[in-house]
């Protein structure tokens, strides 16, 4: 790859002579394993994707870090309302049995920034805020390295890459930094923020005592002794595929009639978005990834949360309340039930809230947090990375902006 300067000033750090020792020798081992001459690339549109389905799941249960967006059971629900114009770098093992190792889905925007600056977006949207690219956790140095090269070298692609909600201290960007420093590949990050993450150290058991205060959790003893005079409360999770499609009606209905179902904005209100999450939720529940908490009053019902896992994470998904039932706070009372299931389950690691920063109600929940950004990367020789990264930079601070402002807009109206 063209030699350039990174964006970035802090120097890369020589290993000591044990641990370079073990670097050089595991590499040695990789490359053995998985020869460059041996890894092939390829872009596929989502509609050719199907066939993959067994080598694309093969590689999301060996991925170096999860991201359950991009399991096939999600990704091709979602694809024909979020990804009718994407498709996905493949990476591919040619030596032995041919085997997928990295999975970069992506999109080309041609206007980004109002002109004609194309550029290579990973894929993310509403229903989907993660993006973090699937590679094999054996290989992943040279699976990054692969994909990085065939964007230089083919020239039919744009020279930049943005990859959006990229986990900032996650497994993918720790490989990927130092590679794009050695190369001296430029790149840039953007809108750093941080969302909600559950991840239990010490004694699990104790997780929600220890987040919630003492006046807490006295206000929603007394919030449920009130819904218990209303009717007989009960809390259910469904996690067998039956009861995840059953459930999921629930989830559909109580959205339905709160503020999305007003604002027109519920998935049951799009015939699309409602087959889409049907499709996609009931997939990964066959593959024993989805549990859907409720919280019933009399057998109804009042407030459901919808949790995806892949690997020992999970993504608190969607949640929806009966506002007819707001003062008990269900919601609130629902998420710290669900909490307490997560905690409690051993195969769980950390749990992603896929909330906004700063999200009034878990925030005060799930106490750590998960850093995110944006990276742009200069691939192409001639680039114009400079540019692109001032425009970037603009765009953010515009976004921010009306966000503030929508803030200050809904505080004023209360």
């Amino acid at each position: 790859m063209t030699a350039r300067v990174s964006t970035s000033e802090t120097p890369v750090v020589p290993l000591d002579g044990t641990a370079s020792a073990i670097a050089s020798a595991r590499r040695a081992l990789l490359a053995d394993r998985y020869p460059v001459d041996s890894l092939t690339v390829e872009w596929r549109t989502f509609g050719e994707l199907a066939p993959l389905v067994p080598a694309w799941r093969k590689l999301a249960e060996t991925a170096l870090e999860p991201n359950v967006f991009y399991e096939p059971a999600f990704a091709l629900a979602a694809a024909p309302v979020f990804a009718a114009d994407a498709g996905a770098m493949l990476v591919w093992s040619e030596r032995g049995p041919r085997r997928l190792l990295g999975f970069f889905p992506a999109r080309i925007e041609k206007r980004r920034y109002g002109v004609g600056l194309p550029l290579l977006v990973g894929l993310t949207h509403p229903y989907g805020p993660l993006g973090v690219p699937l590679v094999e956790r054996e290989a992943a140095e040279l699976v990054i390295a692969a994909w990085l090269a065939h964007l230089a070298a083919e020239t039919e692609l744009p020279g930049l890459v943005l990859l959006p909600y990229l986990t900032d201290n996650g497994a993918f960007a720790a490989v990927l930094e130092p590679i794009l420093r050695r190369a001296q590949i430029p790149f840039a990050d953007f809108d750093h923020h941080q969302r909600a993450l559950l991840a239990p150290s010490g004694d699990r058991a104790l997780y929600v005592e220890r987040a919630l205060s003492r006046h807490r959790r006295k206000e929603l003893s007394r919030q449920w002794r009130r819904l218990s005079e209303v009717g007989a409360v009960a809390f259910g999770a469904a996690e067998d595929a039956a009861a995840v499609a059953d459930a999921l009606e629930h989830f559909f209905t109580v959205e339905a009639a709160g503020w999305k179902g007003r604002a027109g904005t519920a998935a049951a209100a799009d015939d699309d978005l409602r087959r889409f999450v049907r499709k996609a939720v009931t997939g990964l529940a066959a593959e024993g990834k989805v549990t859907i908490d409720r919280l019933f009053v009399d057998g109804n019902a009042i407030a459901a949360g919808v949790v995806l896992r892949s690997g020992r994470s999970g993504w608190f998904w969607k949640i929806a309340y009966d506002e007819a039932y707001a003062r008990f706070s269900p919601g609130v009372m629902l998420s710290v039930a669900l909490t307490e299931a997560l905690v409690a389950d051993a195969r769980i690691v950390r749990a992603d809230s896929c909330a906004t920063a700063d999200h009034p109600m878990i925030d005060h929940i799930w106490r750590e947090r998960l850093p995110l950004c944006n990276r742009l990367i200069g691939v192409g020789r001639h680039a114009p990375f400079a540019i692109v990264r001032r425009l970037e930079a603009l765009r953010s601070a515009a976004i921010a902006g009306a966000k503030g402002v929508r803030e200050t807009l809904r505080q004023r109206g209360r």
